[in-house]
């Protein structure tokens, strides 16, 4: 209308969004952890108490790092928290699964954590890898 032209960025992972709301509402509920799902700069999906507070928050510098080494990142006790969106201080990455579709990061699944909960093990970590193949088979299809 009036004249305006409104471009739209063409996201992937966007035309995934219904579904990685629901593996982050089936990983919350089946693990215990908050879980977000985020496209290359922005969170998606997200489970849990912090889902009012992190939906559609860019991610933070450190979580991009992450996704661009292409490895799992799994938090230790007595390393420096990474926090998951910007602005926001209270939930941090305790996993991160980079999401790759055909040799390019398109996102990533993230379980959450806030001080004082208890650390995700090798299940936690296996179901993210698998969870993060998933989607990344989903969009080159």
């Amino acid at each position: 209308r009036d004249g305006e032209v409104i471009f739209k960025k063409y996201s992937p992972m966007g035309e995934l969004t219904s579904f990685a709301a629901q593996l982050c509402e089936t990983l919350n509920k089946t693990t215990g952890y908050p879980v977000a799902i985020s496209e290359r700069d922005t969170l998606v999906s997200v489970s849990g108490p912090p889902k009012r507070e992190l939906m559609d928050k860019r991610i933070t510098e450190q979580v991009e790092h992450i996704c661009e080494g292409r490895q799992i990142y799994q938090y230790k006790t007595g390393e420096q928290q990474i926090m998951a969106a910007d602005g926001v201080d209270r939930y941090f990455a305790t996993l991160i699964a980079p999401i790759i579709s055909e040799g390019d990061i398109s996102g990533c699944v993230m379980f959450l954590a806030i001080d004082g909960m208890p650390l995700p093990g090798e299940t936690e970590y296996k179901l993210a890898q698998t969870i993060a193949g998933f989607l990344s088979r989903q969009m080159e299809s």
